[in-house]
This record gives structure tokens, sequence and C-alpha cells, in this order.
């Protein structure tokens, strides 16, 4: 397996010092090893893998060196247009070096909202002209692609990818940890905003641990799970799936059920909500500052305030709770509140180590919540 330490030490050696992106679950430990020894402006996490692609370009730009942007594959669909309209050659020509972890590949088992980009992970690279290797998994090996993509880079001037398979990187966990201090736990934060709903209210969750969680609590309390829209893909958009089941279902409070993460990729959303004042409209935005299911790297989204960047962008009202002993009282807040409405639940990093996943597909989830909605 490859040393993520030789890893980033064989870039920096290389004069490539500058990491951006979106972490992903094959890539967690080399990217935990880069926050854990990099400078914080050496190592942006992003808001989306488009933005991270548009600051490497800057950074290129301002220093001449090619830069580091990692992702999960999935997240090629954010970048196709600052991949074919900002760096490609026939516009500003612009040398990115791609870090690209390659969930649902084919013949390797994955969940399902990986295998379609798993499919055409390989197709959309040289479909977009981008040249590519299977990254080696064993350090020397690595080393000389590494030469060869270099050598390439400055003949041609243009980006190069790494395409990363499940295990090829040896175990780093990440050491810094910035909401240790925070009381609230997710799972039973969730099972408490379950509690509260009546039995017609509409649920979208976000991608990630938290509709992991929904789906075993429903399941321990037996309700089922046809209330619930279980966004297992797509990050970021689970918001504006619930507003679009607000806005054609004025008779039913729906509720989102958002990750920092998840609202900080596409925060533009906000805006939207804001400004059509669905009053049906509930989000809830659990945040624990951090990536959660892809290794805990963190995002910038404890030093926001999201209240007032709610309020801004014209939700009718707002809050924030940090204390457990203060989170029944604001369940009862936001439920009798004229949407759309944000609470944002401070929350601990981390889950059950035994945490599931839905056994539902997502198809038939789909078919019961449309049925439960109609």
């Amino acid at each position: 397996m490859l040393s993520p330490q030789y890893f980033v030490e064989t870039l920096q050696e290389n004069n490539i010092d500058f990491f951006t992106g979106v972490p992903d679950s094959l890539l967690k430990s080399v990217c935990a090893y880069i926050t854990d020894h990099t400078e914080p402006e050496c190592n942006i996490i992003a808001a989306n893998e488009g933005a991270a692609l548009s600051l490497a370009a800057g950074y290129h730009l301002a220093t001449h060196k090619i830069p580091v942007v990692y992702m999960q594959n999935s997240g090629l669909g954010n970048c196709v247009n600052p991949l074919m309209s900002l760096v490609d050659k026939a516009v500003y020509h612009i040398p990115v070096l791609l870090v690209i972890g390659w969930r649902g590949e084919p013949g390797i088992k994955d969940e399902p909202q990986h295998i379609k980009q798993g499919q055409v992970t390989l197709s959309l690279l040289e479909t977009m002209g981008i040249r590519y290797e299977i990254l080696a998994g064993e350090n020397e090996a690595f080393k000389r692609q590494l030469q060869s993509a270099l050598a390439y880079q400055e003949r041609t001037g243009e980006s190069f990818a790494f395409v990363v398979r499940k295990g090829t990187f040896e175990e780093y966990k990440l050491r810094k940890d910035e909401t240790s201090r925070l009381h609230i736990n997710r799972e039973t934060a969730i099972r408490q905003v379950v509690s509260v709903l009546n039995d017609n209210d509409v649920v979208v969750s976000t991608t990630g641990m938290i509709s992991r969680e929904l789906f075993e609590i429903r399941a321990a309390v037996n309700q089922g799970h046809h209330r619930d829209f279980l966004t297992v893909g797509s990050m970021g958009h689970a918001s504006q799936i619930a507003l679009g089941i607000a806005l054609q279902n004025k008779n039913r409070e729906v509720y989102c059920l958002d990750g920092d993460g998840a609202l900080l990729m596409h925060m533009g959303s906000l805006a939207i909500t804001g400004n059509l004042k669905a009053g049906n409209y509930k989000h809830i935005v659990f945040n624990n500052g951090a990536h959660d299911s892809v290794g805990g790297q963190p995002t910038v989204c404890m030093n926001m305030d999201l209240p007032q960047i709610a309020l801004g962008c014209g939700y009718r009202a707002a809050s924030s709770v940090v204390q457990p002993e203060m989170l029944p009282e604001a369940l009862e807040w936001i439920k009798n509140t004229e949407g759309p409405v944000l609470l944002e639940i401070k929350v601990r990093k981390g889950a059950r180590k035994d945490l599931g996943r839905p056994t539902r597909t997502p198809e038939e989830n789909k078919g019961d919540f449309m049925k439960f909605i109609e």
C-alpha cells in the first residue's frame, strides 16, 4: 500500500505543495495527513470541487506552480465546467494535478449512488481529454508515475489525473479535532427530531451519516421509512429537493435534515429558499464542523453564523442550539414557527461503529415516499 506521508512528501520534493478539494472516503488517509501536516492556506478544503479547481487555477496564476485538487469521482460533476471552460488547453491552458477517488469501480461492491459514476469515470476523463493513470499502491511505483506525469505536464502544460482505487493508501487517522468540546450527539438529536414530528410531516435527509442514522432510528421505533426521502447521493442538494416538495405540498410540513458540509457545498440555495417564502419549509442543519462520513476533515462552518446567513437570505426566522438541555425547546420552536425557518444544531463528530446503511433500495424508497405524499 502507498504511504500517505510518502505520497505528500514526494509531491513536496517536486515543488508541489498546494492542495485543495473536497475529501473522499478513498482518500481520507491522505487528506487527513495533509490536514495534519500543512498550513491551512496550503490545504483549502473547498465548498465544492468546482470551487477547488478555481482556487487551484488562481494559485497557478500567482505562482506558476502545479496545484493538487482532490475529490471523489462524483465531484467531477461539479468540475466539468471549470475543467472545460477554464483550465483546458483551448482556454487558459492551466495545469492541475487531479487526485480522484474511484467510488463504484466496476467489479467492486459499492453503494447504489456510486455505481453509474464509477462506470463512467475513466471515459469521462477521456472525453474531456484529461490524461490519467490508476495510482500505484506502492511507494516507488508511485514515484515513477509522478515523474512521468510531471514530465507530461511540463511538456504539454495540461492537467493530469491520478485515479485512486479502494485500499490504495495505508491508514492514517486525523489528529486534529476542533469539535470535541461539543456536547450534543447527532444521532440522539435526530431521534429527538423524529419524536416531535407529526404523522403527516415529510422529511428529506442529506447525504452521509444523517440519512443512515435516520433510517435506523425509524426502524428502531417501527415507524417505517415512507415519510423520509433519503438523499444518498447528490451532496448539497437535499435542501432544494425539500423545497420542491414543500412548494407542491403546502398542507404538509417539510423538514430538511441537512449537514454543514452539504449546506456549504451549494450555499446559494439558501437564497432561493429564503426568497420563495414557503411557510411549511423547516431546515435543520446538524453542524459538526466536519466532513464526517469521509474521514472527519474540517469544514469552515464552525466559524460561520449560519442563522444570520439564513436571515440575510430571506428566511423568516433562524436560531442555533449548542446545549442538549435546550434542544427540546428549540425543536418546539421550529415546529411552531412559520417557514422558511432554520435551526442549527451543533453536534460532535463521529458515529456508532456498528451504524448500518439503508436496506431499502433508492427506487424502493422513492416509491414508498411518493405514495405517502400523494
